[in-house]
């Protein structure tokens, strides 16, 4: 087997989001290495910084859930065969269908290696099921190897790589702190926040990411003559647009209206956490990593969570202090309180790198070529 790979990632489309987000890391890391890479999707604004990266693109749309959708099963088989594909890594369960019967029409010597990356707790069914069934499993955290052993038991341990997401700490620097310019742009779009200590709920406006929580944290702690003013960073989803405004008519209800404000989709995250005294995560569902809270204490700034899934884990890691059993508003308030008066030490982020989950995964794909039958010259 020569040095160079080729591997081919297999995901919906190429919109945004975390998982479209590690796609195109793994494929730049792919690429810097000498390999080559292909991936498939049906396209989307991140197209552009996926080939500029050398790797190549074809626009296929492998992950509608839609019958039509199996017309890729051929042309995808053609393409392992022709392409003589080393290592197919699928992120998604209908490109995971599809790739399955692909591999169905091929004998075991022109089959590549096939390795799922599990990105969440998904619904369990024979549907889902299809995300264990690669030769390697790659969970993104404890809690998802954990997931796939308890739902999907046929999956062997010795299969699941736990190899978790990570942050660039140069995209996060420890101790970053915003322009003055950047500062007074936004007191003066939020004036209500300045001189305040500041409570950071990002995450869209969704019912499971805790903003009940949050407003009931932040109107208990006003009560108590706290200066504080709570930040909820999201955009609104448009199915859910009674959601928010369920939300609004909380805060303005609860006389909280000059104390919590909505700031939308925002894509100056960084320099938000960077301000804020605390930043939450309050999923009552366990998240299966918890981006947000990774990246704020990246930063060096203290995370509140609630101490299951994802979230949990990385909290016990990095900043034990910051954890809340699931729902407890009271044990909530008072962390949240103790934090503000002494938030005590952060660790270094030295486990959850972008560089160490390329290399994990890089090596993984070596280590996983022997599951695949020597082809024929």
């Amino acid at each position: 087997m020569a040095d160079r790979l080729t591997v081919l990632q297999l995901l919906p489309a190429l919109e945004g989001g975390g998982v479209e987000r590690g796609t195109l890391e793994v494929a730049r890391a792919l690429v810097e290495a000498g390999h080559r890479s292909l991936v498939v999707s049906a396209g989307g604004r991140m197209v552009e910084q996926l080939t500029a990266g050398g790797s190549e693109h074809l626009q296929w749309d492998i992950g509608r859930k839609h019958p039509a959708t199996l017309r890729w099963v051929l042309p995808l088989r053609r393409l392992l065969r022709e392409q003589q594909i080393d290592i197919v890594h699928v992120r998604s369960r209908v490109p995971a269908w599809v790739l399955e019967l692909a591999l169905r029409g091929m004998v075991p010597e022109e089959r590549p290696v096939r390795i799922s990356t599990v990105h969440g707790l998904y619904s369990v069914s024979r549907y889902s099921a299809i995300m264990t069934r690669a030769d390697r499993v790659i969970a993104v955290s404890g809690t998802v190897r954990d997931y796939i052993r308890q739902h999907y038991p046929d999956c062997p341990e010795e299969r699941i790589a736990v190899i978790p997401r990570g942050v660039d700490p140069a995209e996060f620097p420890r101790g970053h702190r915003p322009s003055a310019g950047w500062r007074q742009q936004f007191f003066e779009q939020f004036p209500a926040a300045r001189d305040r200590q500041l409570l950071t709920l990002p995450g869209r406006l969704t019912r499971l990411k805790g903003h009940h929580d949050f407003i009931d944290l932040v109107g208990a702690l006003v009560a108590e003559g706290r200066p504080v003013h709570g930040l909820i960073v999201g955009g609104e989803d448009p199915r859910r647009r009674a959601y928010a405004e369920e939300l609004r008519r909380k805060v303005q209800q609860q006389g909280l209206s000059r104390h919590v404000s909505f700031t939308g989709s925002r894509s100056d995250i960084r320099d938000i956490y960077a301000i804020s005294d605390i930043v939450f995560s309050l999923s009552t569902k366990p998240e299966s990593f918890g981006r947000t809270t990774l990246e704020a204490l990246t930063l060096g700034v203290p995370v509140v969570g609630y101490d299951h899934g994802g979230v949990g884990e990385i909290l016990a890691a990095l900043y034990p202090a910051g954890r809340v059993p699931l729902g407890d508003l009271a044990a909530l308030r008072r962390t949240t309180a103790r934090l503000l008066e002494s938030p005590g030490e952060i660790r270094p982020n030295t486990h959850f790198t972008l560089d160490r989950m390329l290399a994990q995964t890089l090596r993984l794909y070596r280590q996983a070529l022997p599951a695949r039958p020597a082809r024929g010259l």
